[in-house]
Protein backbone atom coordinates (compact mmCIF):
# COMPACT_ATOMS: atom_id res chain seq x y z
CA UNK A 1 0.00 0.00 0.00
CA UNK A 2 1.34 3.38 -0.95
CA UNK A 3 0.71 6.26 1.37
CA UNK A 4 2.44 8.91 3.33
CA UNK A 5 5.12 8.14 5.86
CA UNK A 6 4.43 9.21 9.43
CA UNK A 7 7.47 10.38 11.39
CA UNK A 8 7.64 11.47 15.01
CA UNK A 9 5.27 14.42 15.16
CA UNK A 10 5.35 15.20 11.42
CA UNK A 11 3.77 13.75 8.30
CA UNK A 12 5.32 13.89 4.85
CA UNK A 13 3.34 14.95 1.85
CA UNK A 14 0.99 12.47 0.24
CA UNK A 15 2.72 10.35 -2.38
CA UNK A 16 -0.38 8.23 -3.12
CA UNK A 17 -2.62 7.36 -2.21
CA UNK A 18 -9.33 -11.71 27.87
CA UNK A 19 -8.89 -14.63 26.09
CA UNK A 20 -12.54 -14.78 27.29
CA UNK A 21 -14.93 -15.94 24.59
CA UNK A 22 -16.72 -12.62 24.70
CA UNK A 23 -16.00 -9.06 25.80
CA UNK A 24 -17.33 -8.28 29.25
CA UNK A 25 -20.72 -6.61 29.53
CA UNK A 26 -19.08 -3.74 31.41
CA UNK A 27 -16.63 -3.08 28.59
CA UNK A 28 -19.38 -3.11 25.98
CA UNK A 29 -21.47 -0.71 28.08
CA UNK A 30 -18.43 1.55 28.46
CA UNK A 31 -17.90 1.39 24.71
CA UNK A 32 -21.47 2.44 23.99
CA UNK A 33 -21.35 5.24 26.54
CA UNK A 34 -18.08 6.59 25.19
CA UNK A 35 -19.46 6.68 21.66
CA UNK A 36 -21.40 9.77 22.73
CA UNK A 37 -18.21 11.64 21.87
CA UNK A 38 -18.27 10.54 18.24
CA UNK A 39 -19.82 13.41 16.34
CA UNK A 40 -19.37 15.21 13.09
CA UNK A 41 -16.86 18.06 13.25
CA UNK A 42 -18.54 21.44 13.58
CA UNK A 43 -19.40 22.91 10.20
CA UNK A 44 -18.69 19.66 8.39
CA UNK A 45 -21.04 17.65 6.20
CA UNK A 46 -19.24 14.40 7.00
CA UNK A 47 -17.48 12.71 9.88
CA UNK A 48 -13.80 11.78 9.73
CA UNK A 49 -12.65 8.44 11.12
CA UNK A 50 -9.05 7.25 11.43
CA UNK A 51 -8.79 3.45 11.28
CA UNK A 52 -5.39 2.34 12.61
CA UNK A 53 -3.84 -1.14 12.51
CA UNK A 54 -0.89 -2.90 14.09
CA UNK A 55 0.59 -4.91 11.21
CA UNK A 56 3.59 -6.35 13.05
CA UNK A 57 4.45 -10.06 12.87
CA UNK A 58 2.71 -11.04 16.13
CA UNK A 59 -0.62 -10.55 14.34
CA UNK A 60 0.26 -12.82 11.42
CA UNK A 61 -1.55 -15.96 12.75
CA UNK A 62 -4.90 -14.15 12.76
CA UNK A 63 -4.24 -11.57 10.06
CA UNK A 64 -6.44 -13.09 7.35
CA UNK A 65 -9.42 -13.34 9.71
CA UNK A 66 -8.77 -9.80 10.95
CA UNK A 67 -8.62 -8.47 7.39
CA UNK A 68 -11.99 -10.06 6.62
CA UNK A 69 -13.47 -8.49 9.76
CA UNK A 70 -11.99 -5.09 9.05
CA UNK A 71 -13.06 -5.33 5.43
CA UNK A 72 -16.64 -5.87 6.55
CA UNK A 73 -16.34 -2.79 8.73
CA UNK A 74 -15.28 -0.77 5.69
CA UNK A 75 -18.29 -2.13 3.80
CA UNK A 76 -20.51 -0.92 6.66
CA UNK A 77 -18.89 2.51 6.45
CA UNK A 78 -19.62 2.67 2.73
CA UNK A 79 -23.27 1.81 3.30
CA UNK A 80 -23.56 4.39 6.07
CA UNK A 81 -22.29 7.14 3.80
CA UNK A 82 -21.21 10.62 4.81
CA UNK A 83 -17.98 9.41 6.41
CA UNK A 84 -14.42 10.02 5.31
CA UNK A 85 -11.96 7.36 6.43
CA UNK A 86 -8.19 7.24 6.59
CA UNK A 87 -6.27 3.98 7.01
CA UNK A 88 -3.09 4.09 9.14
CA UNK A 89 -0.81 1.12 9.81
CA UNK A 90 2.67 0.35 11.12
CA UNK A 91 5.02 -2.59 10.75
CA UNK A 92 8.68 -3.47 10.23
CA UNK A 93 11.54 -1.18 11.15
CA UNK A 94 9.95 2.23 11.67
CA UNK A 95 7.44 1.93 8.83
CA UNK A 96 4.22 3.82 9.58
CA UNK A 97 1.95 4.97 6.78
CA UNK A 98 -1.33 6.79 6.28
CA UNK A 99 -3.60 6.67 3.26
CA UNK A 100 -5.41 9.63 1.80
CA UNK A 101 -8.81 10.52 3.23
CA UNK A 102 -11.47 8.87 1.09
CA UNK A 103 -15.25 8.83 1.07
CA UNK A 104 -15.40 5.43 -0.63
CA UNK A 105 -14.26 3.13 2.17
CA UNK A 106 -14.18 0.26 -0.32
CA UNK A 107 -10.94 1.75 -1.62
CA UNK A 108 -9.41 1.39 1.83
CA UNK A 109 -10.62 -2.20 2.10
CA UNK A 110 -8.86 -3.02 -1.12
CA UNK A 111 -5.68 -1.35 0.11
CA UNK A 112 -5.82 -3.11 3.47
CA UNK A 113 -6.02 -6.63 2.05
CA UNK A 114 -2.70 -6.02 0.28
CA UNK A 115 -0.87 -5.26 3.54
CA UNK A 116 1.30 -8.09 4.89
CA UNK A 117 2.67 -8.35 8.43
CA UNK A 118 6.35 -7.63 9.07
CA UNK A 119 8.43 -7.99 12.23
CA UNK A 120 8.99 -4.90 14.34
CA UNK A 121 8.02 -3.05 17.50
CA UNK A 122 4.77 -1.21 18.03
CA UNK A 123 4.54 2.44 16.97
CA UNK A 124 1.39 3.55 18.75
CA UNK A 125 2.88 6.92 19.67
CA UNK A 126 3.29 7.75 15.98
CA UNK A 127 -0.35 6.85 15.37
CA UNK A 128 -1.57 9.05 18.22
CA UNK A 129 0.63 11.95 17.11
CA UNK A 130 -0.69 11.58 13.59
CA UNK A 131 -4.30 11.69 14.84
CA UNK A 132 -3.48 14.80 16.85
CA UNK A 133 -1.86 16.54 13.90
CA UNK A 134 -4.72 15.62 11.57
CA UNK A 135 -7.36 17.03 13.89
CA UNK A 136 -5.37 20.27 14.24
CA UNK A 137 -5.74 20.72 10.48
CA UNK A 138 -9.33 19.50 10.19
CA UNK A 139 -11.29 18.03 13.15
CA UNK A 140 -11.36 14.22 13.34
CA UNK A 141 -14.49 12.53 14.72
CA UNK A 142 -12.81 9.46 16.24
CA UNK A 143 -10.01 6.95 15.94
CA UNK A 144 -10.40 3.16 15.91
CA UNK A 145 -7.26 1.15 16.73
CA UNK A 146 -6.79 -2.63 16.49
CA UNK A 147 -3.67 -4.26 17.92
CA UNK A 148 -2.34 -6.96 20.25
CA UNK A 149 0.76 -5.50 21.90
CA UNK A 150 2.37 -2.40 23.40
CA UNK A 151 6.16 -2.00 23.52
CA UNK A 152 6.49 1.72 24.23
CA UNK A 153 6.63 4.22 27.10
CA UNK A 154 3.11 4.19 28.53
CA UNK A 155 3.44 7.67 30.03
CA UNK A 156 4.23 9.09 26.61
CA UNK A 157 1.19 7.35 25.15
CA UNK A 158 -1.00 8.65 27.95
CA UNK A 159 0.15 12.21 27.35
CA UNK A 160 -0.77 11.95 23.68
CA UNK A 161 -4.12 10.34 24.54
CA UNK A 162 -4.85 13.23 26.89
CA UNK A 163 -4.13 15.70 24.10
CA UNK A 164 -6.59 13.87 21.88
CA UNK A 165 -9.16 13.96 24.66
CA UNK A 166 -8.77 17.73 24.93
CA UNK A 167 -9.37 17.95 21.20
CA UNK A 168 -12.43 15.68 21.48
CA UNK A 169 -10.99 12.81 19.44
CA UNK A 170 -12.10 9.62 21.27
CA UNK A 171 -9.93 6.55 20.71
CA UNK A 172 -11.75 3.22 20.46
CA UNK A 173 -9.07 0.69 21.37
CA UNK A 174 -9.66 -2.93 20.34
CA UNK A 175 -7.24 -5.50 21.74
CA UNK A 176 -6.71 -8.85 20.07
CA UNK A 177 -5.50 -11.43 22.60
CA UNK A 178 -4.74 -10.95 26.28
CA UNK A 179 -1.35 -9.26 26.65
CA UNK A 180 -1.44 -7.46 30.01
CA UNK A 181 0.80 -4.54 29.05
CA UNK A 182 -1.36 -3.86 26.01
CA UNK A 183 -4.54 -4.06 28.06
CA UNK A 184 -3.26 -1.55 30.60
CA UNK A 185 -2.11 0.88 27.94
CA UNK A 186 -5.19 0.53 25.73
CA UNK A 187 -7.53 1.12 28.67
CA UNK A 188 -5.66 4.28 29.66
CA UNK A 189 -5.56 5.60 26.10
CA UNK A 190 -9.29 5.04 25.81
CA UNK A 191 -10.02 6.65 29.17
CA UNK A 192 -7.87 9.73 28.65
CA UNK A 193 -9.17 10.36 25.13
CA UNK A 194 -12.82 9.87 26.09
CA UNK A 195 -13.10 6.69 24.04
CA UNK A 196 -13.52 3.04 25.02
CA UNK A 197 -11.62 -0.25 25.27
CA UNK A 198 -12.70 -3.72 24.17
CA UNK A 199 -10.87 -7.03 24.01
CA UNK A 200 -11.83 -9.60 21.41
CA UNK A 201 -10.81 -12.93 19.92
CA UNK A 202 -12.13 -15.10 17.12
CA UNK A 203 -15.16 -16.07 19.19
CA UNK A 204 -16.17 -12.43 19.63
CA UNK A 205 -15.67 -11.38 16.01
CA UNK A 206 -19.36 -10.85 15.28
CA UNK A 207 -19.83 -8.65 18.35
CA UNK A 208 -16.79 -6.58 17.42
CA UNK A 209 -17.93 -6.15 13.84
CA UNK A 210 -21.38 -4.97 14.88
CA UNK A 211 -19.93 -2.50 17.38
CA UNK A 212 -17.61 -1.12 14.73
CA UNK A 213 -20.57 -0.77 12.39
CA UNK A 214 -22.51 1.15 15.05
CA UNK A 215 -19.62 3.57 15.55
CA UNK A 216 -19.32 4.04 11.78
CA UNK A 217 -23.04 4.70 11.42
CA UNK A 218 -23.01 7.29 14.20
CA UNK A 219 -19.80 8.98 13.09
CA UNK A 220 -21.23 9.40 9.61
CA UNK A 221 -24.84 10.32 10.32
CA UNK A 222 -25.38 11.00 14.00
CA UNK A 223 -28.61 10.15 15.81
CA UNK A 224 -30.83 10.01 12.75
CA UNK A 225 -28.58 7.42 11.13
CA UNK A 226 -28.75 5.25 14.24
CA UNK A 227 -32.54 5.54 14.29
CA UNK A 228 -32.68 4.24 10.72
CA UNK A 229 -30.24 1.39 11.36
CA UNK A 230 -31.83 -1.90 12.49
CA UNK A 231 -28.91 -3.63 14.20
CA UNK A 232 -29.05 -4.50 17.91
CA UNK A 233 -25.85 -2.57 18.54
CA UNK A 234 -27.21 0.58 16.92
CA UNK A 235 -30.37 0.31 19.02
CA UNK A 236 -28.26 -0.07 22.18
CA UNK A 237 -26.09 2.84 21.16
CA UNK A 238 -29.14 4.96 20.41
CA UNK A 239 -30.56 4.14 23.85
CA UNK A 240 -27.31 5.21 25.52
CA UNK A 241 -27.11 8.42 23.53
CA UNK A 242 -30.68 9.36 24.34
CA UNK A 243 -30.26 8.77 28.07
CA UNK A 244 -32.11 5.46 28.11
CA UNK A 245 -35.09 6.77 26.14
CA UNK A 246 -34.13 5.37 22.74
CA UNK A 247 -36.26 3.02 20.74
CA UNK A 248 -35.97 -0.69 21.53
Amino acid sequence: MSGRDITDGKSSRDVVSDHDAQSSRRDIDNFLNAARSVTKPAGSDSGRLIFALDATMSRQPTWDAACMLQGEMFNAVSRAGGLNVQLVYFRGFGECRASKWVGDAGQLRDLMVRIDCRGGHTQIAKVLKHARDETVRTPVSAMVYIGDAMEENIDKLCQLAGELGMRKVPCFMFQEGGDQAAQTAFREIARLSGGAYLRFDGNAADALLNLLKAVAVYASGGMSALQNDKSRESRLLLQQLSGGKGKN
